[in-house]
């Protein structure tokens, strides 16, 4: 996921944010597959990854750990199982005050 900063005064374009899968995604360019969990905690189990638009992060090894599969065949595997581990605590930890009012109603 991505969300575009505010906009400032500029002409420029602003950057993205990425965060979820798209920073995982972004961070793992020297990674090579077939991989294992361990050989990625190894490696990379300190990255730390943003999982909303504040900026809250997790590490790789924090998602490894919820994730009840060993190996990875393809870097699509591995960022298909790490998408509930995202998306589970961007819900638990919403962004902005819209966010958190959002996970206070029932509905």
């Amino acid at each position: 996921m991505g969300v575009r900063p505010p906009a400032d005064d500029g002409l420029s374009e602003p950057d993205v944010i990425e965060f979820g899968i798209p920073a995982l995604d972004a961070r793992l360019e020297d990674v090579s597959f077939p991989a294992t969990a361990d050989e990625l905690r190894e490696t990379h189990g300190d990255l730390e990854v943003p999982y909303n638009a504040s900026g809250n992060t997790v590490s790789l090894e924090d998602v490894l750990s919820e994730i009840d599969r060993t190996s990875f065949e393809t870097e699509q595997n591995l960022l298909n199982a790490a998408h509930p581990i995202f998306e589970r605590r961007r819900a638990q930890n919403p962004s902005g005050i819209i966010g958190q009012l959002r996970s206070l109603m029932p509905f």
